[in-house]
């Protein structure tokens, strides 16, 4: 294990690779900042450029984009109370307050050093816990990886905005996209009337469609953006160190629930943030200075919202399961370089994962330093026109379509589902189940046909092994969790109004 880390660091003797942190983390900052954009936005696009970088470049290039984005949503959370991504909302309950009393510098500082400190912590748990949960992974057979698929699908519910049924009909939608090509066992063409979809739907104009051309439709919808003036910083550089050492418990128990939560696929780190603040108040000494500008809340949001990146990234390696709608864009951009995400990823080629590992470390003082440099420069990163934005992501949507197959028939399935994302984000169906079930489609499908062959069609081979049977149980219990708790709501609400009319009588 720990030669395989030293593979890792060794990648960093390319001056690619380095250089691809740095870009990497620019860019994420950037993307971060603006309100609207964040990280899954923002890989989608970077995805085009990768094409013709080597595998290792791309994935640390992605990589810290996605950490960067993920702490660039304080920046304009603090500064101008807007926060650049969802898990940033915390942040600004006491980010904004110091900037208002002058202190917008350290507000920063604290983000700043307590995202670096979720991630390294994040990343030791990460090493500590991905390799052996791949190494049981590997004992697993068709039956058991079409049973994990089930229960990557059966999570579509935590994807969906609390609605299982919209997180139903958006899965419903990936699995149809995902039968259409050829049959990967008979090679007959299925639902393909022109020869351009014998391959199925191509990933990454999908990704860009639905994703970010949406956005620009809603963007150009809402036309330009309400200018929001940040204040003056000052203090960036003077928070003393043992500021950070009397939130050393803060720090380390919110990497820990970051981490934690970010391993269940679709809890994510907006999730992760509001259970950490909320733990960190109930302990504080001082809970009344919680959204009145505490660091202690700061600290708690940031540390664990960050530390979900590494979270996300374990069942992805490990299990080839996307813990958050960024990591399910970037099992796209693993597939395109010709890495198939899972057990035998450690195995087949140790060098992503242990180099992603290296990466997320390495990252830590290359963003902290970026970030605390260019404090003032990301802030006005928000003051860019949202036309102007709209018109560059629309650019860099079409023309990384077209790099993708170097024809206009990526560009046309971009615009189209531009066009349906943008319809169905108008009726709330979210996106992020459509590209789950469109991964594990293929999956789930030659799973289930392999393991029948084996069989000789008996259907009994998905119950005979005790692993399976726990797996589809999970699956099943997932499924059902969201019927079984829309139910009970309805009975409370019929025992409520029950009550209500007897006290009237």
């Amino acid at each position: 294990m720990f030669e395989n880390i030293l593979i890792g660091f060794s990648a960093f003797a390319d001056p690619l690779v380095p250089v691809g942190l740095i870009v990497g983390a620019l860019l994420g900052y950037m993307i971060g900042a603006v309100p609207g954009l964040g990280p899954s936005l923002g890989v989608a696009l970077l995805i085009p450029f990768t094409y013709s970088l080597d595998p290792l470049v791309s994935i640390v290039t992605l990589i810290a984009l996605y950490a960067a984005a993920e702490y660039g949503g304080a920046i304009s959370a603090i500064l101008v109370n807007s926060p650049g991504t969802a898990a940033a909302v915390t942040t600004s309950w006491d980010g904004f307050p110091l900037t208002q009393q002058g202190k917008a510098g350290v507000a920063l500082n604290i983000s700043i050093i307590s995202s670096g400190i979720g991630i390294f912590g994040s990343t030791i748990l990460l090493f500590l816990t991905a390799v052996p949960l791949s190494e049981f992974a590997l004992s697993f057979g068709p039956t058991a990886y079409f049973a994990l698929a089930l229960v990557g699908l059966s999570l579509v519910s935590t994807l969906s905005n609390g609605s299982p049924l919209k997180g139903g009909i958006a899965m419903g939608i990936g699995l149809a996209l995902a039968t259409v090509g050829l049959d990967a066992q008979t090679g007959i063409p299925r639902f393909s009337a022109h020869p351009e979809f014998f391959e199925g739907f191509p990933l990454v104009p999908v990704l860009l469609g639905l994703f970010a051309l949406s956005e620009v439709l809603f963007m150009v919808e809402a036309g330009p953006s309400e200018k929001k003036k940040s204040q003056p910083m000052s203090g960036i550089l003077a928070v003393p160190f043992k500021t950070f050492g009397k939130l050393k418990f803060h720090l380390m128990r919110s990497s820990v629930i970051g981490y934690v939560i970010g391993v269940v696929p679709g809890a994510g780190a907006s999730i992760a943030s509001f259970v950490s603040y909320a733990v960190a108040k109930k302990s504080s000494k001082t809970p009344e200075q919680f959204g009145k500008g505490s660091i202690e809340g700061i600290a708690a949001s940031e540390s664990a919202n960050n530390a979900a990146v590494s979270g996300a990234l374990a069942p992805l390696l490990a299990l080839g399961i996307p813990g958050s709608p960024t990591t399910a864009i970037m099992i796209g951009a693993l597939m395109i370089h010709g890495i198939q995400p899972g057990p035998l990823l450690f195995t087949t080629k140790p060098e992503i994962p242990y180099t992603i590992f290296a990466a997320l470390w390495i990252s830590v003082p290359v963003m902290i330093f970026i970030g605390l440099a260019g404090a003032r420069y990301w802030a006005k990163v928000s003051d860019v026109p949202r036309p102007a934005i709209a018109a560059v992501v629309a650019g860099i949507c079409l023309m990384g379509a077209y790099a993708s197959e170097n024809s206009m028939f990526p560009v046309y399935v971009t615009l189209a589902f531009g066009v349906i994302g943008y319809i169905l984000r108008k009726v709330d169906i979210p996106l992020a189940p459509i590209i789950l079930a469109l991964v594990l489609g293929e999956m789930l499908e030659t799973n289930f046909r392999r393991a029948l062959v084996i069989s000789n069609g008996e259907f009994d081979i998905f119950y005979t092994s005790p692993l399976t049977l726990i797996l589809l149980s999970i699956a099943v219990l997932s499924f059902a969790m969201p019927a079984l708790r829309f139910l009970r709501e309805k009975l409370n609400q019929r025992r409520h109004v029950q009550e209500i009319y007897h006290e009237e009588e």
